[in-house]
């Protein structure tokens, strides 16, 4: 039996996917380019070398010019791999070439470094469905994201890439639930 508060966050990530589902292409190019300058800026400002991001997925923010740029600046870039035993593996990449993973998510093509390697990054960016104030991060309910961030002893700074709009006053919190240290939005850096 679900707990209210699984189903709070099932409604609540229910109406943030129409929302993104509802952006015109012209507000989405808008945004990307946006998201795009705010990760460089970010990027730049902590001197971070290498950095894990996700690849975004059709209704996420998008990741890819952002990844491009990390790329064509000598910036290394860690994706993360989706595992049966709910853990992330970790991956080297161009950000362009893909394939698709478990749960249809966009993943990286080459070796598989171990779920260990994120260790050795700068920063972290990961996505999200909402972030609140306090910079409790809600993401989509696989909970990979948790439990990698969970499992790290020394973390790098952790910033979700979220819409204006999905900065919340409060989400649902689980025990599992892991907080970010800032987000990223088309208008902002949030450093909480």
């Amino acid at each position: 039996m679900l707990s209210s508060t699984s189903n709070m966050k099932r409604a609540l990530r229910a109406e943030l996917r129409e929302r993104r589902r509802n952006l015109t292409a012209t507000e989405r190019e808008a945004a990307t380019e946006a998201f795009t300058a705010n990760l460089i800026s970010l990027t730049t400002r902590i001197r971070a070398n290498r950095v894990a991001c996700y690849l975004s997925a059709q209704n996420e923010p998008n990741t890819r010019p952002f990844l491009n740029w990390a790329v064509e600046n000598g910036v290394q870039a860690l994706f993360p791999i989706t595992r049966e035993d709910g853990l992330l593996d970790w991956a080297h990449g161009d950000g362009m070439t893909e394939i698709e993973g478990l749960f249809g998510m966009p993943e990286p093509v080459g070796e598989p470094l171990g779920p260990i390697a994120i260790n050795d990054v700068d920063l972290i960016i990961v996505p999200a469905a909402a972030v609140d104030e306090g910079g409790m991060r809600m993401g989509w309910g696989r909970g990979y994201f948790d439990k990698t961030l969970g499992s790290m002893q020394k973390c790098p700074p952790v910033y979700a890439v979220i819409y204006d709009d999905e900065l919340l006053d409060a989400v649902p919190r689980e025990v599992h639930d892991q907080p970010v240290d800032g987000v990223v939005t088309p208008t902002r850096i949030l450093t909480f």
